[in-house]
């Protein structure tokens, strides 16, 4: 996965990769206090450009907030020191994982300890195949249950929470399916393991909100406002098992995921068992305003500057 990183941003240096580590007595490690965001980089015929990055750098900073985390770099600092990473690594297409973290100095369940701060990027951007985004993948229903908001809140992207993706992630395939799908402590359908759920029925493209415990995506939000702009009627409420069997197209939104139909949940085949137009034509505009092809959607990319590169070229690192 790594082998094109050269180079990671941490707490405000560059370094080579080999050389980020963190102590073994990271508060973060035992207790999972930390927060995270997935971000794609996609190359454009203008160059490297970060896709929405504003919101996702607004998600962490809500994020690191709900967990007392104080990120000591601004939002626009952040999003140089990314765009520096990119252009250091050589990347023109990435996947980018910013991570604010409670450093090592105690391990008291009630400490403090110094905020850290990382951005890894690397060459590997989605974990779909394009067979896979194109012929649909299979899910099953997992056993377990999502996180309730009135437990943890669903709604910040956190380290320590994903240990219950991972869970579903196993279980799914260790019964043959592409991946798993979570219902909510009420019995509504909430997400997958790492991705917003979309049903289609008679033309309405649907999905749900923060009430069934989900993740907001910002992909999500991205096919919400795509399909409007298709002319597609969209409808937020909750979804149930019943009418995902009853669909007639399915789809998983996500960064890494992107836009992947679904065409079978447990034995059920959902349709006719292939990618549906609707969500072909979504996946379509989708994929063309990533790479920079519709102008109207050019202020969804933030590109990498040429005074990233100017910036990037010049820093020092550890290496230099």
């Amino acid at each position: 996965m790594f082998e094109q990183t050269k180079y990671i941003w941490v707490n405000d240096e560059t370094i080579e990769w080999r050389d980020a580590h963190v102590h073994i007595t990271n508060y973060a490690l035992h207790y999972g206090v930390g927060v995270f965001e997935g971000i794609r980089a996609y190359n454009t015929e203008n160059g490297a450009a970060v896709f929405r990055l504003k919101e996702h750098l607004e998600r962490l900073y809500h994020s690191a907030k709900v967990y007392n985390l104080k990120i000591p770099y601004t939002q626009e600092e952040l999003a140089n020191a990314i765009c520096e990473n990119i252009v250091k690594n050589g990347f023109a297409e990435c996947y980018i994982r910013p991570l604010v973290y409670s450093g090592s100095g105690n391990l008291g369940i009630r400490a403090n300890t110094e905020t850290k701060t990382a951005i890894i990027c690397w060459g590997n951007t989605g974990h779909r195949s394009q067979e896979a985004l194109e012929r649909g993948i299979t899910v099953t229903v997992s056993p377990w249950r999502k996180i309730d908001a009135t437990m943890i809140p669903s709604t910040a992207k956190a380290t320590g929470q994903y240990i219950s993706s991972k869970l579903t992630v196993n279980e799914a395939i260790s019964h043959g399916f592409d991946a798993a799908l979570l219902l909510n402590k009420d019995g509504f359908i909430a997400e997958g393991s790492v991705e917003n759920l979309f049903i289609v029925k008679d033309g309405c493209v649907k999905t749900n909100d923060e009430r069934s415990s989900i993740l907001m995506g910002i992909t999500r939000d991205s096919v919400l406002q795509i399909a409007n702009d298709l002319g597609f009627k969209t409808e937020v409420g909750f979804l149930t098992l019943e009418e995902l069997f009853d669909a007639d197209e399915a789809f998983f939104t996500g960064t890494a995921t992107e836009i992947a139909p679904i065409r079978m949940v447990e034995d059920k085949t959902i349709d006719e068992g292939k990618r549906g137009a609707i969500t072909k034509q979504i996946q379509e505009r989708f994929n063309d305003i990533t790479h920079g092809r519709i102008e109207s959607y050019n202020h969804w990319l933030y590109k990498v500057s040429f005074e990233s590169r100017i910036q990037a070229a010049s820093c020092r690192t550890s290496a230099d």
